[in-house]
């Protein structure tokens, strides 16, 4: 990946990074699935010394009404590096495309079942 901080073609806010930084607050996305989302950066340290932070994205799933979380979706490891400002400034300059797309492909695995309806998400709260 290029490195363009927080700016993509002179747009200030086409990045995960930018747009946290110009709007002051996550970014929101109608998934695949018509629910609302918003997004987080998340880095964790893992036991691996040779690249011993890992980033990925959390996507909280809103209530219609927007009042409260019910349920989320996660991409797998994005990457894995030597710093937590590495691996935090690997998650900023995703794109919002990028970030949208990750969603999306978050909500499809998930899967649906038999019957084509969606499986419940085992990490929701309660009902809209």
């Amino acid at each position: 990946m290029s490195h363009e901080p927080d700016d993509i073609h002179g747009v200030p806010d086409a990045t995960l990074g930018g747009y946290l930084d110009t709007h002051d607050r996550p970014p929101a996305f109608e998934g695949a699935d018509g629910h609302p989302y918003t997004v987080s950066l998340e880095v964790e340290q893992t036991p691996d010394l040779r690249a011993p932070y890992v980033g990925y994205l959390v996507f909280p799933r809103w209530a219609a009404t927007g009042l409260g979380v019910i349920g989320h979706v996660q991409t797998p490891v994005l990457c894995r590096e030597k710093g937590r400002t590495a691996a935090e400034g690997h998650l900023r300059e995703l794109s919002l495309d990028q970030v949208k797309s990750l969603l999306d492909d978050g909500i499809e695995r998930r899967g649906e079942d038999a019957d084509g309806e969606p499986r419940p998400d085992p990490y929701s709260f309660g009902s809209e």
